[in-house]
């Protein structure tokens, strides 16, 4: 899908980015990650121009970025900023059928578009498409901003911290609705973020940058498991490691037979969950279901040997 060649931004004599190439996968999330200043806004824009190279190239689908028009290539890309950036005196409906309307779609054609949008981010649409920004919440509001950046079905979505203004709770289920929606769709997402935990827990792959430069590209375990420098050690940590590796393994991997009481746990509760439940309950084991949807149950000496295993 993308192929990122030796691309460098320079600023006043500073390589921002300094000769990153690295290919995006069609159908797959990459997270990029790093710290202030590390250059994975930069690298980000560089994809859609909003940030034009110094040197290097950008490839999508096998064609050079630098070779078309700006236009055209960021109607081809759906981009998603942290807080949202929506039209405040637009609806709902009008804010996310935006690019649609600007590609000439029907009416009609845009109107069934927003009532699918958002009916996959769970927000009615008899209830949603004529409220304006500033009736909904945070993460009403972020939703929203998602699906106008997915409204033209873009052959790619571009997302720079896109939850960083959400509070920890209405955090989680962004991230659950748009790794749900990913899912659904097959959409091909570059993500920036700070998080590493929102790097894991997204991405299939994690590109993680460093004073401009590529450090690690991998896939989230090999990046917990295998840093492959100091920098990406210190960005995994230590203490919280064994924790980072639970999130990535579903509860029914480990399920074992018995019944108890309590309402189960879906099959691909992370680990890292399931043992959260057990230590705010102060239960030993707590129920999940299988992949097959029978019922069983997950252990803390369970979760304890499986952490053991993968450290």
């Amino acid at each position: 899908m993308i192929e990122i060649d030796q691309i460098t931004k320079i600023y006043d004599g500073a390589r921002a980015v300094d000769a990153v190439s690295m290919t995006v996968e069609t159908g797959t999330i990459t997270v990029i990650v790093g710290t202030s200043g590390s250059g994975k806004t930069t690298l980000l824009r560089m994809i859609n121009r909003l940030v034009e190279p110094s040197s290097g190239d950008v490839r999508i689908n096998g064609e050079a970025t630098a070779e078309m028009s700006k236009t055209a290539l960021r109607r081809r890309i759906g981009y998603a900023i942290q807080g949202h950036g929506l039209f405040p005196h637009y609806t709902v409906a009008r804010n996310i059928g935006v690019v649609p309307q600007l590609l000439g779609w029907p009416a009609a054609k845009i109107a069934a578009r927003v009532d699918e949008l958002l009916d996959l981010f769970s927000m009615a649409p008899e209830q949603f498409r004529t409220r304006y920004p500033a009736e909904l919440s945070g993460g009403q509001a972020q939703r929203v901003g998602v699906a106008r950046a997915l409204a033209s079905r873009p052959d790619l979505l571009l997302m720079d911290e896109p939850f960083g203004a959400l509070d920890p709770i209405i955090r989680a289920r962004a991230q659950e609705d748009l790794r749900r929606i990913q899912r659904k769709l097959g959409s091909t997402i570059v993500l920036v973020t700070h998080d590493m935990q929102e790097a894991i827990q997204l991405g299939d792959r994690v590109a993680v940058m460093d004073a401009g430069r590529l450090v690690q590209h991998a896939t989230p375990a090999q990046i917990i498991t295998e840093p492959a420098t100091e920098f990406v050690a210190e960005m995994v940590g230590g203490i919280e490691r064994p924790l980072r590796l639970l999130s990535l393994i579903p509860a029914c991997e480990i399920a074992q037979d018995g019944q108890i009481e309590g309402t189960p746990l879906p099959a691909q509760t992370s680990l890292r969950d399931v043992l959260a439940q057990c230590l705010a309950s102060g239960r030993d084991a707590v129920p999940v279901l299988r992949e097959d949807g029978t019922q069983g149950q997950v252990t803390l000496a369970a979760i304890r040997a499986r952490a053991q295993s993968r450290a």
